[in-house]
């Protein structure tokens, strides 16, 4: 089997859905497994939903309604002529199953809620897709994610199962057919639906291909494919051909959106292709990442990080700053959720440029004030070019000041000021 990943911008309207089908058309839809996110932004619009549930505001039943109107929309553009279609009594269906769980949910878990609510985003996608298809008279078979991926009850960032997954996919999954389903989702032991983290649509993704030992898994964006630099902010960005997973991994721990680290591990233990392939020309070739060369072409790849924050501490007494004092500093980054993106030490100073996405620094700022003299520098951009040469990095570094430089043999890492 393939598998296809559809993300919400290819889905965010009529015409992206008809797009899709457009795509099936062109590239093949037998023996293909599909995995759709949630359409546009319905996942922000859902978040809005349990924040205004969680505050009891009195704009709950409006944004649940936004919601609605939105999906509506869409619906009335795509079956126009059908009014009668089932795909309108299974989305109402969807959204009054929305509102029971608001109006009857007894759990103060701000994970557990958000999972029930934020779910609904894919399978009424997925709904809509699946019906738009048999509509065209191209047979879909829609399938729910959670009687196959199991997990346990870690809501928000769930692990996986892989035992009984591998079983219930083996098992369960119909070949020889077009399958769509909802990226993101599992379930736990309860079967109360559980998400996946970060990057998750990809992540389900790949855990249908290791399990049905697919031919390849294909990604679709509204860009070529993968870039060496991220063209808002570089010039003359160039499409790499083919990234090796090693090297894929590489660019993601350094922040590149390329694909997540969690997504290529089950990919790279059976050795299964992904591609990253355009939406809008679904016949270019795309990037390969796949076992091979590292690069191709082989050129510096530019990562840029923006809005982080430098922190240096020294000792106040001049004495070195030892291995339990690096490992007090990790604890607390950790315990305030603060991730780190780079580290550099001297005898008796240390630094880290951080990414404080949960506004936690002011909290450990004096806390770490009690040991350290603490300096820092807010919104810098972390800079880091994979195989870099003379020229990228002069061309990284000019008009900025660099606040620290750091280089390995591929790696050359800068934190500047703008």
């Amino acid at each position: 089997m393939k598998i296809f990943k559809f993300g919400g911008a290819s889905v965010k309207d009529a015409a992206g859905v008809k797009n899709v089908f457009e795509v099936l058309q062109k590239v093949g839809y037998e023996d293909v497994l599909m995995v759709v996110s949630a359409m546009g932004k319905t996942t922000n619009a859902l978040e809005i939903v349990i924040k205004n549930y969680f505050e009891k505001s009195p704009a709950l039943q409006s944004s649940v309604q936004e919601v609605k109107k939105y999906h509506n929309l869409i619906l009335m553009e795509l079956f126009e002529e059908d009014e009668k279609n089932p795909v309108f009594a299974d989305v109402n269906s969807l959204f009054a199953d929305l509102e029971f769980f608001l109006s009857q949910n007894k759990s103060p878990n701000y994970n557990f809620v958000y999972d029930q609510i934020v779910s609904f985003g894919e399978l009424i996608s997925t709904k809509i897709i699946s019906h738009y298809m048999n509509y065209m008279g191209l047979k879909a078979h829609w399938i729910d994610v959670r009687e196959f991926i199991k997990t346990d009850n870690n809501y928000r960032d769930a692990s996986v199962d892989w035992q009984m997954t591998q079983e219930n996919i083996s098992k369960k999954i119909k070949k020889k057919t077009l399958n769509i389903t909802q990226g993101f989702l599992g379930s736990d032991e309860n079967n109360f639906t559980t998400t996946l983290g970060r990057e998750g649509s990809d992540y389900t993704a790949a855990i249908f291909a290791y399990c049905l030992n697919a031919k390849n898994v294909t990604i679709w964006k509204d860009v070529p494919g993968v870039m060496n630099a991220d063209p808002r902010y570089f010039e003359n960005a160039t499409l790499l051909n083919q990234i090796s997973y090693r090297e894929a991994i590489e660019l993601a721990f350094y922040g590149a959106t390329v694909i997540h680290p969690k997504t290529l591990q089950p990919l790279q233990k059976k050795e299964i292709p992904l591609f990253v392939k355009s939406f809008i020309n679904p016949e270019l070739a795309g990037t390969s990442v796949s076992k091979g060369a590292d690069l191709e072409p082989h050129l510096p790849c530019f990562i840029v990080k923006k809005n982080q924050l430098l922190i240096s501490l020294s000792s106040i007494d001049f004495s070195f700053i030892m291995e339990e004092n690096i490992s007090e500093i990790f604890a607390l980054l950790h315990q305030y959720k603060i991730k780190v993106d780079l580290i550099q030490n001297s005898a008796i100073s240390f630094s880290v440029c951080v990414d404080d996405k949960f506004g936690n620094f002011n909290t450990l700022k004096s806390l770490l004030s009690k040991k350290f003299a603490v300096s820092y520098n807010e919104n810098v951009s972390l800079y880091t070019i994979r195989h870099f040469d003379e020229k990228s990095a002069q061309m990284v570094e000019t008009n900025k000041t660099v606040l620290l430089k750091q280089v390995s043999r591929e790696t050359m890492q800068i934190v500047a000021k703008e």
